[in-house]
């Protein structure tokens, strides 16, 4: 259509036939060209007012949408909601270094990207959709920091940036949770081979052998050396005790062969315990009766991360390592021992709920030791990376076993008493949003270098 527009004159015919006409020549050229650039900068313009006008009616969508609490009627909606955010994904800033622990979580259809049936290494006590869980809204949220794009987890790339290395999840059972997750991603694409598990199957370590490639994790609840009393059901038999001024060897002692460490420590230290130093009873947290000192579990928590950051930045094996901050639960009208229960279905909204006072007093601590530790760290040539989950997972209530961290709890009773679990997540579910950071945060470094 352009090619056949035509002029009805011809500006330098008129130039050569009269050069005092020169100027109006000029003048009409500049009106006509001018004429051209107004109705192309008008049509852009509505063009670009009508897109923005249907992206503000696409993120018109609100959240409330999918507070339905039937699975069924669930799905379609977040199908459509999600359907949104995966058009306007790329219209997201990209800035140069953003905040990955500030976000929400956004629905999304395209759910997990393994099963209970597809991953075997999920235990009994995570094992939801096994244990006869009845809603699966849970499984349909992915976690979105806000200003920046967090790229799924691929289990491709990074078994392929990790041949030949080894990786260990040192810390408690959410650590364990965690290593767990990450197993089920990967074996959708190597399978790993179980190589090593203590006398209890806590510590455990696998093989995936056509990368070369080793993981690990380490049982150690509060990183440091402790004698522990209790069973399988967190009932104890005697008080913990606790030394504030020795580490847990059976990380320290293999600390050197990993490449890659995530470690954390937390809720261990709200348990009751005896605190030692040099071999000599220094005082308790929560010891009624014992005429003992009550030092408080942010001193032993305090102490206890001076010990390993101090030991991390001065080795002389420069691993990468994430500190992961604490886990905050989601109990309600009691604890574990009391009759706590976790029933939410959908996440929370940024706002809508608050640390409780024992997490914020943790994450702080975490946060001031951290701080100094990074600083030495970087003068010693230590990769120390924050790896704070505790916002995010703050906003996952739905997330937990609750009670179906046993098989099938009501079969026989539909109104029996059981023990909650509303710390720990089920598999699949919100804490696999955690390899995604990982992943993220490896190759920002990656990048950087």
């Amino acid at each position: 259509m352009v090619k056949e527009m035509r002029f009805d004159f011809n500006p330098l015919s008129l130039y050569k036939n009269n050069k005092h006409s020169h100027v109006f020549v000029k003048f009409a050229v500049s009106l006509l060209l001018l004429g051209i650039a107004f109705r192309l900068f008008v049509s852009d313009s509505i063009t670009f007012s009508f897109v923005a006008e249907t992206r503000e009616a696409e993120n018109r969508i609100s959240m409330e949408d999918i507070k339905a609490e039937s699975p069924v009627a669930l799905l379609p909606i977040q199908q459509a909601v999600s359907g949104d955010f995966q058009a306007n994904e790329t219209q997201i800033p990209i800035k140069a270094k953003c905040d990955l622990f500030t976000g929400d979580w956004i629905p999304d259809p395209s759910g997990p990207t393994y099963s209970n049936v597809t991953c075997l290494a999920i235990e009994d006590h995570q094992n939801c959709m096994r244990n006869g869980r009845p809603d699966s809204g849970y499984l349909y949220w992915r976690w979105n920091p806000r200003d920046c794009q967090l790229p799924r987890f691929s289990p491709e790339r990074f078994l392929d940036l990790m041949r030949n290395k080894s990786w260990a999840f040192i810390g408690d059972s959410i650590s364990r949770n965690h290593v767990q997750s990450l197993l089920c991603i990967l074996n959708q694409v190597d399978q790993a081979v179980e190589v090593y598990h203590d006398e209890e199957y806590k510590s455990k370590r696998w093989h995936f052998p056509s990368h070369n490639f080793t993981l690990s994790v380490i049982w150690t609840p509060f990183l440091l050396k402790a004698e522990v009393f209790e069973d399988i059901n967190g009932i104890s038999s005697s008080e913990i005790q606790l030394h504030l001024d020795e580490l847990d060897t059976k990380w320290t002692e293999q600390y050197t062969n990993f490449d890659y460490v995530v470690i954390a420590g937390g809720k261990w230290f709200l348990k009751t315990a005896i605190y030692l130093e040099n071999n000599t009873i220094q005082g308790c947290h929560y010891c009624p009766g014992k005429n003992l000192t009550e030092l408080g579990f942010d001193y032993a928590y305090r102490k206890a991360l001076q010990l390993v950051l101090s030991f991390i930045t001065g080795s002389e094996h420069k691993a990468f390592v994430f500190f992961r901050t604490t886990t905050p639960d989601h109990f309600e009208n009691g604890e574990w021992f009391s009759g706590g229960t976790c029933n939410r279905t959908i996440p929370f909204k940024e706002g809508e709920v608050e640390m409780r006072d024992v997490d914020s007093v943790m994450r702080d601590v975490e946060l001031e030791e951290f701080e100094k530790a990074a600083a030495i760290g970087a003068e010693m040539g230590v990769i120390l990376k924050l790896l704070d989950t505790t916002r995010l997972s703050l906003l996952r209530p739905d997330g937990h076993p609750g009670p179906y961290r046993q098989f099938h709890p009501f079969a026989k009773d539909k109104n029996a008493e059981v023990q909650n679990d509303c710390l720990h997540w089920c598999l699949p579910g919100p804490i696999d949003a955690w390899n995604d950071l990982v992943m993220k945060m490896i190759l920002n470094d990656q990048t950087k270098r």
